[in-house]
């Protein structure tokens, strides 16, 4: 019996389950593709949005350990808010006994590299500019009022979890190995080496062109890294229990 590897995918800031639609063909016939997704949007809008770190970080933990199967490895993938959140679920996870393989990461720079502002606390006309010099969010999207009002609260949210310095930073990782990736043209992309210092395991970094959101434009060089962590397995062999 062949089962596939798992692969769990943390959204971005204001993201939601459907934020990595645009990766799904390139990897579903070699994974089992599960995004994953925060309250207060897409498919758990009924629930109240977590604003502290800690509450965010429970709630991917469980929701991987209640869609885990044991029985095969897995890997986590999280761009930028996703990713410093990875950070800390591989290490929850670890502890846990239940390794991933590989962490991917994009579009952040890892643990004390911060940014110059702290987007929830700006006010609207600026907090606007921001978001759309971070690329993902269309202008028109923007001036659409009753779109953005419905919108700002979850980004405003997330944010905050991205925003405020953590509190505790974990160690390196013993058993996860981690693959980062960043745009030429965003924030600290200078400082992606950073990652290395986060896992005693193999670490590889890659730099494509582009800002933020260059994920959109390299779908396939993101999907073959994520690939890579499995050496292009397509599934993994499983004894069926007689």
């Amino acid at each position: 019996m062949n089962i596939k590897p798992q692969l769990f995918l943390f959204h971005f800031a204001g993201g939601n389950c459907y934020s990595y639609s645009f990766l799904k063909e390139y990897l579903e016939e070699c994974f089992d593709f599960i995004p994953l997704e925060l309250p207060g949007r897409g498919k758990r809008m009924s629930e109240p949005l977590l604003k502290t770190r800690s509450q965010v970080i429970s709630d991917l933990v469980w929701q991987v350990r209640t869609r885990r199967n044991t029985n095969v490895p897995f890997i986590l993938y999280g761009h930028s808010m996703g990713a410093g959140l990875g950070l800390d679920i591989a290490k929850q996870l670890e502890e846990s006994g239940d390794p991933a393989q590989t962490l991917v990461v994009s579009g952040n720079a890892g643990p004390r590299v911060y940014r110059e502002k702290k987007m929830y606390l700006l006010p609207d006309e600026e907090f606007k500019k921001e978001l759309e010099n971070l690329g993902g969010i269309s202008s028109e999207l923007l001036e659409n009022e009753e779109l953005y009002m419905f919108l700002e609260p979850i980004l405003r949210a997330d944010f905050e979890i991205v925003d405020i310095k953590d509190e505790q930073i974990p160690s390196a990782l013993k058993s996860t190995s981690i693959i980062a990736l960043m745009g030429t043209g965003e924030e600290n992309a200078e400082n992606i080496d950073n990652w290395r210092n986060y896992t005693s395991q193999s670490f590889t970094k890659l730099l494509l062109e582009g800002d933020h959101f260059f994920i959109y434009n390299h779908p396939v060089e993101l999907a073959a890294q994520i690939k890579k962590a499995f050496g292009n397995i397509h599934s993994v062999s499983v004894p069926i229990a007689e």
